[in-house]
């Protein structure tokens, strides 16, 4: 019997393919321009993910890849717009389904590089299950979850971000729900790549991008984004320069963990706290390990986030090698093929829809 892959991947071994995204030939060059269609872009004014679409369309050149192996898929809801305004292929898919779909898509087809893109509602609410499936089995993909707290496209309904208290026209005397932390939902669903972003940091958020389109396997991206006229304001403390140096604990591998004049140290109990400069002896500190096989680090850094945005941590949280769901199933195919001596023929198919116990009914 031919020992299955997933053991071969764990002894060591070479998968029985290396499945890659087809790049442009030599001398072929996209633009930012490549990448815009047609359509007229219709978010309300000063919507933030104007700016989630910007930079998104000037980084995809960079991946120098053909515009017809791009493939976006969106649930429902103003950021699931993102499919019509960009030259690729796309689909617009159902409420909080996207996940699931683009599994399917990456599966079939080792040729696409799949996005998905998604909201705080569509991904947590509806979409919570196929969410945390795809992230436990590290499909292919990138996940794009912008995140402005709120319901923008059915009218100002409080979301599973709002923060506690929020008045909406679902919540008239303030939201009493405990709100998800996208972060905690992403490393607790075993993402191996989960960052944070914001709309309003083009660097930032195209760095994350980078980052994020390099990693083998599902890559968890929360995007901070300002809705204007249903939740408006919800994170300008983090856009006033004056208030963002002390309040954004800024995630660099390798590096110490602090925001303005204070130090990030553990607590004692297996968590993190942030303490003034003066209170900390030199050597506690704690580096980042974004690489580490154990996310109590994460896990114990998207603890930090308050509601009052005392400490908001941006960047990358996670990044870890597991197999990928879609290249282990490509790589089962192979081998049953290979102990078949080839691809099923018409006569195998039947065998193997009728399976091994069939009942007859006389």
């Amino acid at each position: 019997m031919t020992t299955p892959p997933s053991a071969l991947h764990h002894l060591g071994m070479p998968r029985i393919g290396t499945h890659g995204v087809p790049r442009l030939a030599d001398g072929d060059k996209l633009s930012k321009k490549s990448f815009t269609s047609d359509q007229e872009v219709r978010w309300c004014p000063g919507c933030g993910d104007y700016a989630i679409l910007a930079a998104f369309q000037s980084f995809l050149p960079e991946l120098q890849i053909r515009r017809e192996n791009i493939a976006i898929v969106s649930g429902i809801g103003c950021s699931s717009r993102f499919p019509y305004y960009v030259e690729s292929y796309g689909m617009h898919s159902i409420h909080g389904r996207a996940p699931a779909i683009a599994t399917g898509l990456a599966t079939a087809r080792p040729d696409l590089s799949v996005w998905v893109v998604t909201g705080d509602g569509d991904a947590l609410s509806i979409g919570g299950n196929h969410l945390i499936h795809a992230l436990r089995r590290n499909v292919n993909m990138t996940i794009l979850l912008f995140n402005n707290r709120i319901y923008g496209l059915t009218k100002g309904q409080y979301s599973p971000t709002s923060p506690a208290g929020l008045v909406t026209k679902s919540s008239p005397a303030g939201a009493v729900d405990t709100p998800f932390n996208p972060i905690a939902v992403a490393l607790g669903a075993g993402g191996t790549f989960v960052a944070r972003t914001m709309a309003s940091d083009k660097a930032h958020l195209t760095n994350v991008l980078r980052a994020a389109a390099a990693h083998r396997g599902t890559s968890f991206v929360e995007i901070y984004q300002n809705c204007p006229i249903f939740h408006d304001g919800a994170f300008d403390l983090l856009r006033d320069a004056t208030q963002a140096e002390a309040r954004i604990l800024r995630l660099t591998h390798g590096a110490p963990l602090r925001t303005g004049d204070r130090v990030v140290v553990t607590d004692g109990r297996g968590g993190l706290q942030l303490l003034p400069q003066e209170h900390v002896t030199e050597g506690d500190g704690v580096t980042l390990d974004i690489h580490s096989p154990d996310a109590s680090q994460a896990f114990a850094l998207a603890a930090l986030d308050s509601p009052d945005m005392a400490c908001v941590p941006m960047g990358i949280f996670r990044s870890v090698d597991r197999p990928a769901y879609d290249d282990l199933v490509r790589d089962q195919i192979s081998f049953a093929q290979e102990d078949a001596g080839g691809p099923p023929s018409d006569q195998d198919l039947e065998t193997l829809f009728a399976g091994k116990d069939p009942w007859f009914v006389a």
